[in-house]
């Protein structure tokens, strides 16, 4: 049996699964936390994956491996291949204002066209402009700007530290994926190269950045097993998945994601749909909102009850909880991009303010954000005939249930799997033939 490793260094945790490179099954899998927080020393992830590892049995039989990750994330190098400062994560909205300057700076449309991305708190653009404005003396030092799984597929190559790596500090052996270098908002997804002029605009001056491997390209690491580009968290999802054009995955976890697999690259000048690309040659336009799953959590904390109860509650209202409303902007948000924002609930009356119409609000608020994205791909032309649920949130019976009514799709839920880690998984065993 020939094994592969996928990895998901995510927001919270990390993921290995060791599979059957024939046939996809886990033959063992692992896993570790990460710290909380929007700004984290990269650090905690490679220790992290360490410890995911070992808890998966080690990879000493493993012929190919390949890392899937949070999207976005700022983690800055200097020449000896320290890493700067924490690294700033994609919900670190810190560079709001910096997302808006630069937009101001270069125009929508423009932006847009260039990159497929109109800047946000949540792009590593955003995140450079702002390091070079706040913290110029970081910035100054900035050698090489890598994502966090650019930095971990570098780290288990075996680079990294002067004195502290095997390998060195050798920056241009940095790599990434079309997936990853296309949220950063300095990489064309058109010619598939680095725009140096946005790079240069945000961070003041040239770097270093990950080489951009195609989807079946591959290095090696110290022991000479092959090592693929890796994805970015949604499109290592969409790998795992099997999703293909016609398909849109709607994600239901810390972050709310709608993105669909497509033949053709979008444009979206307003920046509600961004044009990312994905790991496999195709294209991944995206919605994201920064408050899902954690709607629901804030909801049944205030009536008292568990996720089970919570559904038991919404199943028990009418559809349209009798007007009660929830505009679920806990935690300010991405898309629309308000990120000042906060939570709102209307059509309060005596007859719909009970603790079942409240239910129902948080979970039909919660999936009206995420239709609304639906509604933002159709608009660009995006077929979509199939949603995929899945999710901490799709366990949930009455999510499952209301989502298409919500959406007005047919809705799919897998099974609970790790889907990111699958798909990094699936990468590996691609390259292995490749």
């Amino acid at each position: 049996m020939t094994l592969v490793m996928g990895v998901d260094s995510s927001t919270q945790s990390c993921k290995v699964v060791i599979t059957d490179a024939a046939t996809g099954a886990v033959v063992r899998q692992g896993r570790a936390s990460h710290p909380d927080g929007t700004s984290v020393d990269p650090e905690a992830w490679w220790t992290a994956l360490q410890a995911a590892i070992a808890d998966a049995g080690g990879i000493d039989d493993v012929d190919a491996w390949a890392i899937g990750g949070q999207q976005h994330g700022m983690v800055a190098l200097d020449a000896d291949g320290r890493v700067v400062r924490d690294a700033l994560l994609w919900n670190d909205t810190r560079s709001a204002r910096a997302a808006a300057d630069l937009t101001a700076e270069f125009g929508a449309d423009e932006l847009a066209r260039r990159t497929g991305l109109v800047p946000v708190a949540s792009f590593t653009i955003t995140k450079l402009r702002w390091l070079r404005d706040a913290e110029p003396d970081n910035a100054a030092r900035v050698a090489a700007v890598a994502l966090p799984h650019d930095w971990l597929t570098w780290r288990l190559r075996g680079f990294g530290p002067a004195g502290e790596s095997p390998r060195g500090p050798v920056l241009d052996e940095l790599v990434t994926d079309r997936s990853d270098a296309s949220g950063t908002g300095y990489w064309n997804p058109a010619t598939g190269g680095y725009d140096r002029d946005l790079l240069v605009a945000a961070l003041g001056h040239d770097a270093v950045l990950p080489r951009v491997l195609g989807p079946e390209e591959w290095v090696t690491d110290a022991d000479g097993r092959r090592v693929g580009g890796g994805a970015g968290d949604n499109a290592g999802a969409a790998l795992g998945l099997g999703a293909g054009p016609g398909d849109v995955v709607v994600s239901i976890g810390t972050s709310g994601t709608v993105f669909a697999v497509s033949e053709e690259r979008t444009i979206d000048p307003t920046g509600t749909v961004a044009g990312f690309a994905d790991c496999t040659g195709r294209f991944l336009p995206l919605v994201a909102t920064l408050n899902a799953a954690r709607v629901l959590d804030a909801i049944g904390r205030v009536l008292g009850v568990d996720h089970a109860e919570l559904s038991r509650l919404a199943l028990a209202a009418a559809p349209g909880a009798a007007g009660l409303t929830l505009v679920p902007y806990f935690e300010g948000e991405r898309t629309p991009n308000l990120p000042d924002a906060t939570a709102s609930l209307t059509g309060m009356t005596l007859a719909s303010t009970t603790r079942e119409n409240l239910a129902r609000a948080a979970v039909e608020g919660m999936l009206s954000g995420l239709a609304a994205g639906l509604e933002a791909l159709r608009g660009l032309g995006v077929p979509l005939e199939r949603a995929l649920l899945v999710g901490g949130g799709a366990q949930s019976e009455a999510v499952r249930r209301i989502a298409p009514l919500v959406l007005g799709l047919p809705v799919e839920v897998p099974e609970p799997g790790e889907y990111v880690a699958l798909g990094a998984a699936r990468q590996a065993a691609s390259v292995l033939s490749a």
